[in-house]
């Protein structure tokens, strides 16, 4: 064997095992949707968690993988290529199926994030609608214009980013093209449903807390652990000292954000309310890791903890008022945690990076780059939202009955509880 197919198969197996880690998130968010909500609903969100990935797996497989890395079709969509994956050749030497498992685990992981926002209301039938068609187009669109190496990405001189910013789009591991995609979703689909019965009395808000906080943290601390496939396997390579430099410091900044996420949001709410919150430090915990996942490979591990700690305190306002204000009911808070520091995160990038940043002398044409790709992303995620959910509901109803959802969809939707 050759020192070069030695180090393209360190890389490969060190992808695959990232892979892995990012499937092991499945059961985290499990866990943690199923906790921060109502015990007769657990079998349901459970099982949409396993819907998400048996869908996603096959549909991004057959076409999703083709519209996001096909050769290019005016810079929308690539060619979908239906199964055949001879088009593409990784320049790394990577085997493509390799990385067709390790890009079908992030779609899946941007499929699950809008569950929980529409936890214990939605039927289950048109949950899977809307599973079919993140895992068909709209999470393969808009990542073909990015890491498929479509227009948002594309650094060569004289596109369209050069020309206008001096700057390329940058999202290392998805704080944009996963997470506030699949907040956004979340958003789109929590307004659409309505809240849950009893949430809201006389305009007020009204708590319905979950069953089991002890399954939320469980599900918290597997998706960190997961989290450390995510980032850090977004290097795609492990062989070479500068890919164990570039590994070893996505690892730092990622622990980093995490840490003084959680830290953020426990003394905001300490302050805030008079006592820590531990529901809501668990979400800080994932608020800081959604933030720093579009630049960990690019800030410094100051800028990463910066980043996480205003994460953690952005979350404690975004969750309120999304409740409190806008009325709309997200029972895990995933548009709060997934959308809006997913945005805050890509944004961040574009100021903390050493290499291009304001704050380091780059001037704000990358910080332009990240808001116009930011925008562009987003209102993507939130039109194809918005006619897919409103579709489903004046077509076939995306709610259950009022009867159903007293009673808890375990029963009625799969004649089976957790609980017994």
């Amino acid at each position: 064997m050759s020192v070069q197919d030695l180090g393209i198969s360190v890389d490969t197996v060190w992808m695959l095992l990232a892979a892995m880690l990012v499937f092991f998130m499945q059961p985290g968010f499990a866990l943690c949707e199923a906790g921060f909500t109502r015990s007769k609903n657990t079998a349901n969100i459970l099982f949409k968690n396993f819907v998400d990935f048996m869908i996603g797996s096959v549909l991004f497989w057959f076409v999703g993988f083709g519209f996001m890395f096909g050769s290019d079709g005016a810079g929308f969509i690539g060619m979908p290529n239906f199964g055949d994956l001879s088009f593409y050749t990784n320049a790394a030497g990577l085997p493509t199926e390799g990385f067709l498992m390790f890009e079908t685990v992030f779609c899946a992981t941007s499929a699950t994030i809008v569950s929980g926002a529409m936890a214990e209301r939605t039927k289950f039938s048109m949950y899977c609608i809307y599973s079919f068609f993140i895992s068909l187009i709209i999470y393969p669109v808009e990542g073909h214009w990015t890491w498929g190496g479509g227009w948002l990405c594309n650094a060569d001189a004289g596109s369209f980013m050069m020309n206008t910013f001096g700057a390329a789009f940058h999202d290392f591991a998805g704080s944009a093209i996963v997470h506030s995609v699949g907040g956004v979703l979340a958003l789109v689909g929590a307004i659409c449903l309505g809240p849950r019965l009893g949430k809201y009395r006389n305009g007020k808000s009204t708590a319905i807390p979950g069953h089991n906080l002890m399954a939320a943290a469980l599900g918290v601390f597997i998706l960190w652990f997961g989290w450390f496939g995510f980032n850090p396997g977004s290097q795609l390579a492990a062989s070479g000292e500068v890919n164990r430099v570039a590994i070893s410091h996505v690892f730092l900044t990622t622990n980093l954000a995490a840490v003084c996420g959680g830290l953020g949001t426990m003394f905001t709410s300490w302050i805030k309310y008079g006592k820590p919150s531990f529901s809501l430090t668990l979400n800080g915990i994932l608020a800081g890791l959604v933030a720093i996942t579009a630049g960990c490979d690019l800030v410094s591990p100051l800028g990463s903890a910066i980043i996480g700690l205003l994460a953690g305190i952005i979350l404690v306002f975004s969750i309120e008022f999304i409740d409190t204000k806008l009325h709309i009911d997200d029972p895990v808070g995933a548009s709060s945690v997934h959308g809006v520091c997913g945005i805050f995160g890509t944004l961040m990038t574009g100021l903390f990076a050493l290499d291009g940043g304001a704050f380091y002398g780059g001037g704000f044409g990358f910080f332009g780059a990240q808001c116009f790709g930011i925008l562009c992303i987003d209102l993507w995620a939130a039109a194809t939202g918005i006619i897919l959910f409103w579709g489903i509901k004046k077509i076939a109803g995306l709610r259950v009955d009022k009867r159903i959802e007293e009673e808890g969809l375990d029963i009625y939707e799969h004649g089976e509880s957790c609980y017994n």
